[in-house]
């Protein structure tokens, strides 16, 4: 095996043997060969199309497996390999894409052995393209994984775009053409451009299903009753496991990404959705174990569990993990979550391990609602600079950075955050400057399409460019969401990004020398070396 798209991968290079993630060999080339795979539909999809036929469909499927190999979503090989034999089948039933078609849309999974082949191959082929190629490659792919993970969101709620799905195919299909260095850049570059669309489909979808966020509060210490916990990023299964369990005697917890639920008004509306366990993904093995119900694994990011609670994780949707109990959906997209309910009322009630309050839904709307107090803040010298800290958390030791970082800033200063990595920092209790939260947290990851906006109304405001504004943008990183966030930062022209805790494997010398040169793209330093450039005149 060979993976290097995550940052914790294995000496800064690739997991070679086992991923860090608890990802196995055959996990690994699965995944491998069903990106090769939908490499292969996504050719024939595009030509079918464009002689005006193609599979409608295929899009959408696409996304989701894309999303399928994100890390820490699914590492059940026969999950896996049922979604190389549909992805072969719908590329099948397409005509040819031509007298001669990639290997990929010709080869076929006929057996456990091949698939085992062709994982083989995929990792070998590598060693044959140019560094730089394959770095685009890669940078490509894995920003495709984070736009498959947000569109299968929005798509869940009813929120399609073909432009979208149409896209992801054609960066695909690329990926297998001989392009040149400066072409694969452009690709790059479009997913970017794409990563914004698609935030901003995701945000529309969330907002209407669920109503505008609100700025609010969310406890963190446990009640007496038995719970369910709930972790991931999907806010449908949190919706409809809260009205399947209404009047069950059961409450309901947040766990890690899931926290920003509770700023929505339609899902703040059930009096069982009590409060926050825990933190972020990196320390679940701790958490799950001391909240003694079932925890539902909605999307990335699961842990291999312990065999202390194992038999209370159950997974659903494109999540999978050999031995877990998995709730599907029925033909009509409705999941029935009542064994789950059932073995909550059988458990004891969390054990308390709260951290204090915790402040959410700091969205686009409620903070440009307070945009006259922003912009007053800023003229009068009240804020006197922004820290967009978004980004995920992880187990890499050198994270206490950001908690270092946070507490170091001036007080004048205020954090815009979205993603997992703000429980680094959200519970340190830094206060408000005249009522504005100094830490500003817009929600998930799939949420930093707030910061977007709030960043664009300032320059607005100002009169003045986004990159002349009063901001630093110091980053963390951990998955391929994390890539398309990035990516999308670059289209829209910001520059000076500092990215952590490390640099991403996948990125060769001489493509990380086009990153500086061309947008200023930096690792981190000390707290003390950031927090001189980040905050001038500190």
């Amino acid at each position: 095996m060979f993976c290097n798209q995550c940052e914790e991968t294995a000496k800064g290079f690739g997991c070679t043997v086992r991923g860090v993630c608890g990802k196995d060999e055959e996990a690994a080339g699965l995944q491998d060969v069903l990106i090769y795979t939908l490499k292969g539909l996504s050719t024939r999809n595009l030509a079918a199309m464009k002689a005006g036929g193609g599979n409608p469909d295929a899009g959408k499927f696409v996304a989701g497996c894309l999303f399928a190999t994100l890390t820490n979503v699914n590492f059940d090989p026969a999950r896996l390999r049922d979604m190389i034999n549909e992805a072969a089948r719908i590329r099948d039933a397409l005509p040819p894409a031509g007298s001669t078609e990639p290997a990929a849309c010709t080869w076929a999974p006929a057996s456990p052995a091949a698939i085992a082949a062709k994982a083989q191959e995929i990792v070998a082929a590598r060693e044959a393209v140019d560094p730089d190629l394959q770095s685009l490659r890669d940078l490509l792919v894995y920003g495709l994984k984070g736009l498959g993970a947000y569109y299968h969101h929005a798509a869940i709620l009813g929120y399609e775009d073909e432009e979208i799905t149409v896209f992801m195919q054609e960066a695909l299909a690329a990926t297998l053409q001989d392009l040149s260095v400066g072409d694969m850049v452009g690709h790059v570059l479009a997913c970017g451009e794409v990563g914004v669309k698609v935030l901003a489909l995701l945000d529309t979808a969330n907002t209407t299903a669920y109503g505008t966020p609100a700025i609010t509060t969310v406890r963190t210490t446990a009640g007496a009753r038995p719970g369910i916990l709930v972790t991931g990023h999907d806010l449908k299964d949190l919706a409809d496991l809260l009205e399947q369990a209404r009047g069950a005697g059961v409450d309901v917890y947040t766990h890690g990404e899931m926290l920003p639920a509770h700023a929505y008004p339609d899902l703040r509306k059930y009096d069982h959705l009590v409060g926050n366990y825990g933190g972020s993904w990196p320390f679940q093995r701790e958490e799950f174990e001391r909240f003694n119900g079932p925890v539902l694994v909605t999307t990335n990011c699961l842990v291999p569990p312990k065999d202390s609670y194992r038999d209370r994780v159950y997974t659903t949707g494109l999540v999978g993990y050999a031995g877990l109990k998995h709730i599907d959906a029925s033909p009509d997209g409705k999941k029935d979550f009542s064994t789950l309910i059932e073995h909550a009322k059988r458990c004891k009630a969390p054990e308390d391990i709260s951290r204090g309050d915790l402040v959410t839904g700091c969205a686009h709307a409620p903070v440009l609602a307070l945009a006259d107090t922003v912009i007053d803040a800023v003229k009068t010298g009240a804020v006197k600079r922004f820290l967009v800290m978004a980004g995920c958390d992880g187990r890499y030791g050198g994270r206490d950075y950001y908690t270092r970082f946070a507490k170091a800033l001036p007080a004048d200063t205020v954090i815009l955050t979205a993603g997992c990595a703000k429980y680094r920092y959200n519970s340190l209790g830094l206060g408000d400057i005249g009522g504005i939260p100094r830490v500003l947290d817009a929600g998930q990851c799939n949420d930093c399409y707030s910061l977007v906006v709030i960043a664009k109304a300032l320059a607005e405001a100002f009169g003045v460019g986004i990159n002349d504004l009063p901001v630093s943008y110091n980053i963390a990183w951990y998955e391929q969401k994390a890539v398309l966030v990035l990516l999308s930062l670059l289209s829209l022209g910001v520059k000076d990004i500092t990215l952590g805790p490390r640099l991403p494997a996948f990125v060769s010398p001489g493509i990380l020398k086009v990153l500086v040169e061309n947008f200023g793209i930096r690792g981190i330093a000390t707290v003390e070396e950031d927090l001189a450039r980040m905050v001038p005149g500190n």
